[in-house]
């Protein structure tokens, strides 16, 4: 049985890599999937956490998360190819406003 310890450990490492790719990553694309990241790896200390005490209560939380990330996952890319399309860039700086 792996302890509850190893997998906090790694949802914290998943969380800092996405942190990081968040904050000094100028694309678009890189800055969305470091979103996608961070909120797996709030998932899996749902998980662990739901497993170590024996209740269904983190499962159902990633349940919603995941919902909650599939939802903002179609949103999101139809935004980028809209915005990459009229823009002709996936820099963030390059970005200013989002009037056209």
């Amino acid at each position: 049985m792996v302890p509850l310890y190893w997998y906090l450990i790694l949802s914290a490492a998943l969380f800092g890599l996405g942190t990081a790719g968040f904050l000094f990553k100028r694309n678009i694309i890189t800055i969305f999937m470091s979103l996608e990241l961070m909120l797996n790896a709030v998932n899996l200390s749902f998980v662990a956490f739901s497993y170590h005490w024996g209740h269904a209560g983190g499962n159902l939380y990633v349940f919603f998360v995941i919902v909650v990330a599939a939802a903002e996952a179609a949103v999101g890319l139809a935004i980028i190819i809209v915005v990459a399309r009229n823009r002709d860039t996936l820099n963030v700086d390059d970005l200013e406003s989002l009037k056209f």
